[in-house]
């Protein structure tokens, strides 16, 4: 006889876990199914966030960080380190302590919430019925009144490439590494290329990194992505645009790469190789033959602005969705599902969803960038303010960067917010409140920010906007 819940979510990764969370803080039975398992073999419910991306990645950036800090900036400070040593076995400990910590945080909120936490695959039936086969080979049924599917998603592989896991690797793979390569390939300079190659550059590696598009970050604010640029230069990166990777093969302990560009073939040998072109929906097995959830032509889950599929009571959220491969996306959408299947206010605003690249320095976004309100024609303005000028920033040593503010020239609604510099992830929040709240520019130059602070910079922006700064160059 199969067990009934009011709601089994599959995916128990930054979308499914706080659906399962809420869906029980509204008083409904839950159950939450998930079959990710580590390389040791260990089962762990967080998804690719918790235990292979942005924890993990977030752990080694900071680790990494510190010691090229220590290298190159405490002098200036006034602190001498002498014999300074990379111990990496004892920064991959840490690593997968934080994700251990993290992901067995997990089940302790499944147990106070009163969410039955499952592992194995889940995969939809008809009449919303879960089938879960374990990894032991077992099978079991559940009966749900509502489904949420929240499978994620996971690395895109070139055919061209092929993955082994231990020369040509993913994002996972390269998280992992046991020693630094000293000469590291990177295909794709997005967010996850950009993450793991300053990780490993700041640890010693030469590291090239190969993106085939002519444009650098084309999904930032084109001043913020040129000043990102200038900035991983500096810091060694190699960045080849317009580099189309036609193959690569492991040869010996190395791997060669063919790739070409507009001067025509290169050859390239690297140690380690990692694939970084993107993410695609994980839908392997989800869905049983004939149960209505219809895919689109890149393999999305379809649904509609309240994540609804088009099957009763079936629901899908987070990366196997339309929008942004983003954790708080997908947390969101979980969180707005549930309340809506309890019966409750459900909403997700996805004009205002914040974007953040954890390099050195940060990269935060949110709204439009100017690109994109100058193509849609309506006048706006804009305000700078460099970093350089901010008192706590050059007492941190970290003034690189500037805060950019797009608005309106006919109401002043603040339309994108752009952060490049220390802590920008921290900052952005602020603009994503201001503009939830369709927040005007003078109202960010109202608001009084404590001194001396990074934040100063937004509001230093605000001002900038109408050519009022005080510590900065009105231009």
């Amino acid at each position: 006889m199969s067990e009934a819940y009011d709601v089994v979510v599959i995916g128990a990764g930054p979308a499914g876990y706080p659906a399962a969370i809420r869906a029980a803080q509204n008083k409904l039975k839950v159950a939450c199914v998930d079959e990710w398992q580590n390389t040791d073999g260990s089962f762990a419910f967080g998804g690719t966030c918790l235990n292979a991306g942005c924890i993990p990645s977030k752990a080694l950036l900071e680790s990494s960080e510190l010691f090229q800090r220590a290298k190159d900036e405490f002098a200036v400070h006034g602190i001498k380190v002498g014999g300074l040593t990379l111990d990496l076995q004892t920064m991959q400990k840490r690593r997968a302590s934080v994700v251990k910590t993290m992901t067995n945080g997990i089940n302790t909120l499944f147990k106070a919430n009163g969410v039955v936490g499952i592992q194995g695959h889940g995969q939809l039936l008809a009449g919303n019925r879960v089938l879960i086969k374990g990894a032991d080979g077992t099978e079991k049924t559940l009966e749900a009144k509502h489904v949420v599917l929240a499978s994620g998603s996971t690395p895109v592989r070139l055919q061209s490439v092929p993955h082994d896991g231990k020369y040509i690797v993913d994002s996972w793979n390269a998280l992992e590494f046991d020693a630094v390569p000293a000469r590291l390939g990177v295909i794709g300079a997005g967010v996850i290329g950009l993450e793991l190659g300053s990780v490993w550059r700041r640890l010693g590696s030469e590291v090239v990194v190969l993106e085939a598009l002519q444009e650098f970050l084309p999904m930032v604010d084109q001043t913020i992505a040129k000043e990102a640029m200038r900035h991983l230069k500096k810091q060694g990166l190699d960045l080849k645009l317009g580099a189309k990777v036609s193959s690569a093969a492991v040869k010996g302990d190395a791997v060669d790469v063919l790739y070409s560009d507009g001067q025509g073939e290169h050859s390239l040998q690297v140690d380690k190789l990692v694939v970084a072109v993107g993410r695609r929906p994980f839908t392997r097995d989800l869905l049983a033959q004939g149960i209505g959830v219809q895919l689109d032509e890149r393999g999305f889950i379809k649904v509609d602005e309240h994540c609804r599929t088009g099957v009763a009571n079936v629901w899908a959220v987070g990366d196997v969705v339309r929008g942004p491969m983003l954790a708080h996306k997908g947390k969101e959408e979980g969180v707005m599902v549930a309340d809506l299947i309890a019966g409750h206010y459900g909403e997700v605003n996805y004009k205002v969803i914040p974007s953040v690249i954890y390099t050195a320095p940060e990269i935060a976004w949110v709204g439009q960038t100017e690109g994109q309100v100058k193509a849609s024609g309506r006048p706006y303005k804009v305000g700078v303010f460099p970093f350089a000028a901010s008192g706590r920033a050059r007492a941190m040593e970290q003034a690189a960067g500037m805060a950019k503010i797009v608005s309106a020239k006919d109401d002043d609604e603040v339309l994108g917010v752009h952060v490049i510099g220390p802590m920008a992830g921290e900052l952005i929040g602020e603009a994503v409140l201001a503009m939830e709240y369709s927040a005007s520019t003078e109202d960010i130059q109202r608001t009084i920010h404590a001194h001396p602070t990074l934040s100063e910079a937004i509001h230093e922006a605000a001002l900038a906007v109408d050519k009022k700064a005080i510590d900065g160059l009105n231009r």
